[in-house]
């Protein structure tokens, strides 16, 4: 079990943690889980679907490969893209939010909690958590949005997908990514938001879904589905590599 301790500006002073990524760290995976807060950085790398649990909950994944265990986006021990999906970008991190009101983070009191067995984490190498006269580095402010996103996606997440129920926006969808002739994928079990439901909303029901903040996480998620392109294409170029 990893041993998580709470980050201290005095225990953990000389603290670094390693930025790298990879398969020891759980990187090497063909989907990552993501949320609604997201999406916008998001819709730029990956392409955005939905999924749903046993439970018929939806959830939100990006693409990243089309085998097994596959991340195109792995480099070496690099992520190469300009926006990294929280729940990996956070590294060893977690955040434990305490007497929030209502997800309010503002009065909010988060204890950020640091895996002290994880490979990144050093006294030696890597990126400073505090600086040298105290406070956050500008590493660990960048890791602490991440475990806000994280924090504030999952508080959202069923009211999100519940919405867009409501207004019949979700539908199933294939996802096919032809190689070859004789090399063919498919993504199944995924929904996305259905294209000509969109169009067909009337003005009231468009200005209700912009109210709720829904209508640009929508464009978000259909804008998206260009990057199945830039996953075959990368899918292609390794190809090539490894023939």
């Amino acid at each position: 079990m990893p041993t998580f301790a709470a980050l201290d500006h005095i225990d953990h002073a000389n603290l670094k943690v390693k930025v790298q990524y990879g398969q020891e760290y759980g990187d090497n995976i063909n989907q990552a889980l993501v949320f609604p807060t997201e999406f916008q950085a998001l819709q730029r790398e990956y392409p955005i679907f939905f999924r749903q649990s046993d439970d018929k909950k939806f959830y939100a994944v990006v693409i990243l490969g089309l085998d097994k265990d596959e991340n195109l986006f792995l480099q070496d021990d690099q992520w190469s893209a300009r926006y990294v999906p929280a729940v990996q970008m956070r590294g060893p991190f977690a955040l434990e939010i305490k007497d929030s009101q209502e997800g309010n983070l503002e009065q909010a009191d988060p204890l950020i909690r640091i895996n002290m067995d994880d490979a990144r984490v050093s006294n030696e190498q890597g990126e400073s958590i505090f600086l040298p006269h105290g406070g956050y580095s500008p590493y660990f402010e960048d890791m602490l949005q991440a475990l806000r996103r994280i924090h504030v996606g999952a508080s959202v997440v069923d009211d999100f997908f519940s919405q867009l129920t409501s207004f019949n926006l979700i539908e199933p969808v294939t996802v096919q990514a032809n190689i070859s002739e004789t090399v063919q994928y498919t993504v199944p079990d995924v929904f996305t938001i259905s294209r000509s439901r969109m169009e067909s909303l009337s003005g009231d029901e468009l200005h209700k879904l912009n109210q709720l903040g829904l209508l640009e996480h929508c464009f978000a998620v259909l804008s998206s589905s260009g990057n199945v392109s830039r996953i075959i294409d990368m899918k292609l170029r390794k190809a090539n590599v490894l023939g």
